[in-house]
């Protein structure tokens, strides 16, 4: 039996579906709260010229005003500094590469370029970002010539920090104010014992021959430059006696690097979003008699589970996607949520890794956020972010994208309701009834699927036309079970939502 039939069978037997009578205007999916939603369209991972994008802050807030977007999440790589060295001489016999960088650019000079277009452009929310790599770090040897840079790629989006004093010293790999002084300092000072055993040499066996002018130093005074000289080198080496959180030759840390950067922007009240886990990166680059360095970066799915406490992740964007298909990590990550076994559930972003228009043909909002504010401020955006009432769509095609107008739980009399990012709380035996709409952006009729996924199952399967409005009735779900349910709908473009999540009351 094929999937796609598999999918059919198992909703016609787990769900009513049936087509609801069409309500007068769709609600927003905010609408379970007390409070009016206003619906905010965002591009999230845009690059500016304080980093490598192509485009200023104040031509950013241009383009978007020109595309209809509301908000700008800006994310701009937060330090592109790499080095390698040789061992032992690490500092002393080193290349670094630096690349443009809000870092090498001055991270208040950036928060106040962006406070200043943010006053010119008051119709757009501008929101500052970074764009960061905990670590990479390197395998193989120039002697070998297989010299290969891992994880360059594997990066977190970083926004919501109150200020340039929250940035600045985030334990990142190049980041110079993020090393430390400790034990490893007086190791690399020790070296410095050498000058004792030196200058007792060259004062203890200082000759009246010895000091004739023109005659050549005695063997003690050999062996006390000698070892001045080793000394001086490795001291030299060493400076500033300063070292990096993580080496970037150590290749057995794992997450441990992004773990700590995700606890210390929690901490701070930020939020951290895993970037485009499953796009591959791989370059060779050649350097004539030294051989070829590889800078690669394999994709990471298992971040997902392997990391805790992220807000979320770039669940669509242009390239291969995967984590999000029915019972993936993503699905994995939100059933250890329901078991409690984490405190958050991750949440799925749009990402767009815009660098401004050129050879790659990204267009600022074809894949978009959208989230449901209270207002229309970065303190509103931030807001919906930690509620996890948002959803992300990607549009296949220039002039129109689809959109979720509604996507909430219900009791059967329709006065109980919950939106994205809410829990519903189930009464008895209660079916849980769910009201799905979608339509498009030019108003026209479109083909669609919509697929409702319940902890990482699909239960229904509905294909229509935009504009869709459909009620669906889940009547299996056990009386005492926790659930996730979220939507997918796919078309000439795709839109994922967020979860809506069910308890039993009882349990609640």
């Amino acid at each position: 039996m094929s999937r796609r039939r598999a999918d059919v069978r198992q909703g016609l037997a787990a769900t009513v579906l049936c087509a609801a009578a069409l309500w007068a205007a769709p609600a927003s999916g905010g609408d379970a709260s007390p409070e009016t939603w206003h619906s905010l369209t965002a591009a999230v991972h845009v690059h500016s010229t304080a980093s490598t994008g192509t485009l200023n802050v104040e031509q950013l807030a241009e383009l978007a005003e020109q595309r209809g977007l509301d908000a700008v999440i800006l994310s701009d790589n937060f330090v592109l500094r790499y080095e390698y060295g040789l061992f032992p001489f690490r500092h002393a016999l080193r290349r670094t590469v630096s690349l443009p960088s809000v870092v090498e650019y001055g991270v208040e000079r950036y928060l106040a370029e962006v406070a200043e277009a943010q006053r010119r452009h008051p119709r757009v929310l501008l929101l500052p970002g970074f764009e960061v790599t905990p670590h990479y770090y390197w395998t193989g040897s120039l002697w070998t010539r297989d010299l290969t840079m891992h994880d360059v790629q594997k990066n977190l989006l970083v926004f919501g920090l109150a200020g340039a004093e929250d940035v600045q010293d985030l334990l990142v790999t190049g980041n110079s104010r993020s090393e430390r002084y400790g034990w490893g300092t007086v190791l690399d000072m020790a070296p410095g014992m050498l000058l004792i055993p030196a200058a007792w040499l060259w004062q203890t066996h200082r000759t009246q021959a010895g000091s004739v002018p023109g005659r050549l130093p005695g063997r003690y005074h050999l062996t006390a430059l000698l070892l001045a000289f080793v000394a001086g080198a490795l001291l030299a080496n060493a400076w500033p006696f300063s070292r990096p959180a993580f080496s970037q030759y150590a290749d057995d840390l794992a997450y441990a690097p992004h773990q700590v950067v995700i606890d210390t922007v929690r901490s701070r009240g930020g939020a951290t979003v895993w970037s485009m886990p499953e796009a591959r990166d791989f370059n060779v680059f050649s350097y004539g008699p030294l051989g070829t360095v590889t800078a690669k970066t394999e994709p990471y799915p298992e971040a997902l589970l392997q990391t805790a406490d992220y807000t979320g992740f770039g669940g669509l964007y242009e390239d291969t996607r995967t984590a999000t298909q029915p019972g993936g990590p993503w699905d994995q990550a939100i059933a250890q949520y329901l078991a409690s076994q984490r405190r958050t559930a991750p949440l799925v972003f749009g990402e767009i890794a815009f660098h401004g228009p050129g050879g790659d043909q990204k267009v600022l909002d074809q894949v978009l956020t959208v989230f449901w504010v209270r207002e229309k401020t970065a303190a509103g955006v931030l807001e919906a972010i930690r509620a996890g009432r948002f959803y992300a769509t990607y549009a296949y095609q220039r002039n129109y994208g689809l959109r979720l107008d509604a996507f909430q739980l219900e009791d059967e009399t329709g006065a109980r309701v919950a939106g994205v990012g809410e829990t519903f709380l189930r009464q008895g035996a209660q079916d849980v009834v769910m009201r799905v709409a979608v339509s498009a952006t030019d108003r026209a009729v479109h083909p669609i699927t919509v697929a409702v996924i319940r902890s990482g199952q699909v239960i229904a399967r509905v294909t229509g036309e935009t504009p869709f409005v459909q009620r669906i009735v889940d009547r299996l779900l056990p009386l005492d079970a926790q659930a996730a349910y979220r939507v997918e709908v796919t078309g000439q473009g795709e839109v994922l939502s967020n979860s809506i999540f069910v308890k039993p009351k009882a349990a609640a």
